[in-house]
């Protein structure tokens, strides 16, 4: 029940941790001082200002002479700083003024209570600094009127203005130190993010805590290696076609001398075979190694493969959507299109290929009306080096194709996805992200395929 009020960033969480024990604290202090302190101070203040009322009241009724009263009405003023007056044939109200959410009306009513035995109102609002007291008498009421201070501490409200002043100030104080210690976490998660991506050259320097500092020099050590491995891998299958493509190029040269010897026709096709397979296992090798992603117009590189297609002699159905923008390599992004182009057309006669927007994501769509893959061999399909034994694999290849469009997806943060086509073959969708969307790297479907979907 809880999680679903949890907040979702470290920020958000971090912040929850700090402010929520030192408002459980503030809350606790402030109850403590108003039920103790506060109250405790008021009460020892209003039982002094009720025991000076009993006392006049009582030497009130004892003096009976209009010069005894005055006197005492005097004395009263000077000595003990009440104001005090007498209503001759006059009633108290009736009404009832006080309110028990007060907490100087409960104290004072006690206190009041206690030290006069006759009915009394008082009125502890109706005037800015001074809190008036009447006392029921036979012939009349007497008025009593304090300053506020004599009866209720206060300091009491300075003191919890003191309190959320400070607590604001210090917390807003944490908040900055916690906003620039997450940022340090925010900044290598971007930098991991682009990493993902395929930004190599975005700019990453560890700050922050020691932790943070260790946990980015780790990232460092680690996307370092991850580059060194793919330079050398690049450069051993780099060797090994330069290597390889020597020989053949001699083998080639003799069966173009010897065209009468039996089974020269063949023999040349195996060597085309090998070293367009030699050159599918370099593209694969070099996809990790591709450059910056920049904002490319999808419709213009569609129209661009649709013109290419056709040069080669074949035509295919597209469908755009109008101001279609993606953040990709576009000479990488192209190459996975016409990898899959080039498979719908080699076991299908019918190839459409669509592209639009769905929210932070461009998808890519590319269908036939060819054998299809089954379900459940689909994620076998995207294994590099791998080939289907079923119709759709009855052509040589070397089992890069899906391989090489899948390496291009996860270099954009994105994916790739088969499915059964409309046609009654195989759809093959990419996703990559918008220009304007910027998806995060984390939330894309980088799982190689599922085979429910």
């Amino acid at each position: 029940m809880l999680k679903r009020f949890t907040p979702k960033s470290l920020y958000g969480r971090t912040i929850l941790i700090v402010v929520l024990p030192i408002f459980m604290m503030q809350t606790i202090v402030t109850w403590v001082f108003f039920n103790r302190h506060w109250e405790e101070v008021t009460s020892s203040l209003a039982k002094g200002t009720a025991s000076d009322f009993g006392f006049l009241t009582g030497e009130w009724q004892r003096r009976t002479t209009d010069e005894e009263r005055a006197t005492l009405i005097e004395t009263a003023g000077r000595v003990l700083e009440i104001e005090m007056r007498f209503v001759p044939g006059g009633e108290i109200p009736s009404e009832d003024q006080r309110s028990i959410f007060n907490a100087l009306n409960r104290t004072l009513d006690r206190e009041l209570d206690w030290s006069l035995d006759r009915p009394y109102w008082y009125n502890t609002t109706g005037f800015d600094d001074e809190v008036e007291t009447r006392v029921q008498l036979d012939d009349g009421y007497l008025v009593y009127r304090v300053e506020r201070s004599r009866v209720v501490a206060r300091n009491g409200h300075f003191f919890v203005l003191w309190l959320i002043g400070a607590t604001v100030l210090l917390g807003y104080i944490a908040l900055v130190f916690l906003r620039n210690q997450v940022r340090s976490i925010t900044r290598l998660a971007e930098a991991a993010e682009a990493f993902g991506r395929g930004h190599d050259q975005v700019a990453f320097k560890p700050t922050g805590a020691r932790e943070v500092r260790q946990a980015g020099h780790a990232f460092l050590a680690m996307r370092a290696r991850i580059k060194r491995f793919l330079e050398q891998r690049t450069e051993m299958l780099a060797g090994v076609s330069h290597d390889l493509k020597t020989p053949l190029t001699r083998l080639r040269l003799n069966l173009a001398l010897q065209r009468e010897l039996e089974g020269a026709e063949e023999m040349t096709a195996d060597i085309a075979e090998m070293e367009r397979l030699l050159e599918d296992y370099l593209t694969f090798a070099r996809e990790d190694a591709a450059g910056t992603p920049e904002p490319t117009d999808i419709g213009d590189l569609i129209k661009e493969i649709e013109q290419d297609t056709g040069r080669l002699g074949h035509r295919i159905a597209t469908k755009v959507e109008d101001d279609l923008w993606a953040l990709a390599q576009r000479g990488n992004l192209k190459r996975a299109i016409a990898n899959l182009i080039d498979n719908a057309l080699k076991f299908g006669t019918q190839v459409h290929l669509g592209a639009e927007k769905d929210r932070d994501w461009v998808r890519i769509s590319v269908e036939d009306d060819g054998p299809g893959i089954p379900a459940d061999q689909r994620e076998d399909a995207v294994r590099a080096f791998t080939r289907l034994d079923s119709a759709r694999s009855a052509t040589a290849g070397s089992g890069l194709g899906l391989a090489i469009v899948l390496d291009v997806a996860r270099a954009h943060g994105g994916s790739l996805k088969l499915d059964t086509s409309s046609l009654g073959g195989l759809k093959a969708t990419i996703a990559v992200p918008t220009a304007d969307g910027h998806a995060p790297y984390l939330q894309a479907d980088t799982a190689p395929l599922d085979p429910r979907t």
